[in-house]
């Protein structure tokens, strides 16, 4: 036994050693769709945003490896009073990459300006009351009601540097002009941003001050926006990129017999869906109506009818994707397995609804659809639009790339429109609060619900969700709302998307649900 604990003790000391010498620095490359828009953490809640800057930022708590919640810039968190809030303690000795010292400051600061009108992150807080400083390392957080989700709510909401922020002018941030934080970062995280140039190449190097345990070898890694996919898939092909995100299916067999390449592929958290202009008085771009057919939710449940969602997954997505039949996919906490299945393909029920509701000759509109922001996206939307043709309702479509796209939905500029949707807090809440909620700015509520949809009872029942502690009371209350959204046809689930990422075969990473690619989890062999 002597001998045995001698040789492990051998062993471990060895070991970094060898680590060492396997695990030589080397620098990193890979491409992507969709360019960030911003490096401002709060200014742009969008996938493509909050998966890059999770390298640079870190929030109170992160998601980990399997999704859930650990520790970052708080060491540990616990509810206050009978449900007031919450209580985080802080992580000390962290410092930002230009040196300043993290505190309490820069937490109220961040809250102050992530829940400010002018960031695209407000919603996220509407169940706060107040943030108070309770000394330099520990702050609380209070609720208007018991919020038993919070700590899971607020993984990617990023801290920033108070001094550095306003020395910046950048207090809060600016969707329209842009600011300093636009273009420039200065977060805790593992990785720094050294050199961004919008749409061509962002440069980021690793932090040497970084708090955390290093994983990676990377010595510098450089981020391609490379919109179309074959010159994607040949740049990964010839070496030029580490990794590709997304692969296109079409070539997902291909390079699976590719020695050195290699295929990772998995379920995303996002679910797929059409939109209507709920409140509109009348469709934009109509040349036969002067009305708003898609307020009646018969209308929206003949598009629904009219969508042949297995021939979409079978012929465009090649069988990577799955149905789905409510906005969040069944990976998801509280997702309802009560719910019947949404409206099966049939294109004779479509029109018989459309007749009923007062337009059996159809109508026409327009179709507003991103052609650089999810798999496949505007060859969906074409299959869209011939389905829904067949069942008299004449689509134009009008495909864009994705930083041109969100503008003109916040405009109201559409009929019906193509959105993605990954719940932050992988809870069936979330939708609910962003997409569902009636919009109402003061209670940060409803802020990606561009058409407006309003129903008094899913209002009612969503501060009860956020607040139910017992499990089968609070699941009971997301079957309600779950019904009333289908009942309605609020929104038009179609499927939940594929994730298909392509490395070199010397390329090692995690790839997780939300499609985020942390780079401290990446080695290169």
């Amino acid at each position: 036994m002597l001998r045995l604990l001698r040789s492990a003790a051998c062993a471990a000391a060895l070991a970094p050693a060898i680590l060492a010498s396997t695990a030589q620095a080397e620098e990193f490359s890979w491409a992507v769709t969709t360019d960030p828009q911003t490096l401002d953490p709060h200014a742009v809640n969008t996938a493509a945003v909050l998966g890059f800057l999770n390298n640079t930022y870190e929030g109170l708590v992160r998601r980990n490896k399997d999704m859930r919640i650990e520790p970052a810039l708080a060491t540990s968190w616990e509810p206050i009073g009978a449900g007031e809030g919450w209580r985080f303690h802080l992580r000390e000795g962290v410092t930002f990459q230009d040196g300043s010292a993290f505190t309490a400051e820069d937490v109220l600061f961040s809250y102050q300006r992530a829940a400010s009108p002018e960031a695209d992150t407000a919603s996220w807080f509407s169940p706060v009351s107040d943030v108070k400083i309770v000394d330099e390392f520990t702050v609380d957080f209070l609720t208007t009601s018991p919020n038993p989700i919070f700590p899971d709510s607020i993984a990617n909401w990023m801290i920033m540097d108070s001094g550095w922020a306003e020395a910046n002018a950048a207090e809060r941030p600016d969707k329209e002009s842009g600011n300093y934080a636009t273009l420039n970062a200065n977060g805790t995280g593992a990785f720094q941003v050294t050199s961004r140039e919008p749409g061509l190449r962002t440069v980021l190097e690793p932090f040497e001050g970084w708090w955390g345990e290093v994983e990676h070898n990377i010595t510098r890694a450089e981020m391609t926006p490379i919109q179309n996919p074959a010159t994607a898939l040949a740049a990964l092909l010839s070496g030029d990129v580490d990794m590709i995100n997304p692969v296109p299916i079409q070539d997902v067999a291909r390079l699976q017999d590719n020695p050195d390449v290699t295929v990772t592929q998995g379920i995303e958290a996002r679910v797929i869906m059409l939109g209507f202009p709920h409140q509109a008085e009348a469709l934009k771009f109509s040349t036969d109506t002067d009305e708003n057919p898609f307020a009646d939710a018969r209308v929206r449940q003949a598009v629904a009818h009219a969508i042949n969602v297995p021939a979409i997954l079978k012929t465009i997505m090649r069988d990577n994707a799955e149905p789905v039949n409510q906005l969040v996919s069944a990976a998801m906490r509280g997702y309802s397995n009560a719910l019947g299945d949404g409206p099966a393909y049939d294109p004779d029920a479509a029109r018989a609804l459309l007749a009923e509701a007062g337009y059996p000759d159809g109508f026409s509109f327009g179709f507003k659809c991103p052609n650089n922001r999810y798999l496949n996206d505007e060859a969906v939307c074409q299959a869209i639009t011939a389905m829904l043709a067949q069942a008299g309702m004449t689509a134009s479509l009008d495909a864009m790339p994705v930083q041109n796209y969100w503008p003109e939905l916040r405009a109201g500029n559409y009929d019906m429109f193509l959105l993605g949707w990954s719940p932050g807090t992988f809870d069936a809440e979330h939708p609910i609060r962003f997409l569902a909620a009636t919009p109402n700015e003061a209670q940060k509520l409803g802020s990606w619900n561009f058409g407006g949809f309003s129903n008094a009872r899913v209002d009612e029942l969503l501060p009860q969700i956020q607040s139910e502690i017992d499990e089968d009371a609070r699941q009971a209350m997301l079957d309600e709302v779950a019904q009333i959204l289908q009942d309605e046809m609020a929104y038009v689930p179609l499927y939940v998307q594929p994730l298909i990422w392509g490395t070199r075969s010397n390329v090692t990473l995690t790839q997780r649900p939300d499609n985020f690619f942390i780079l401290r989890w990446v080695s290169v062999n």
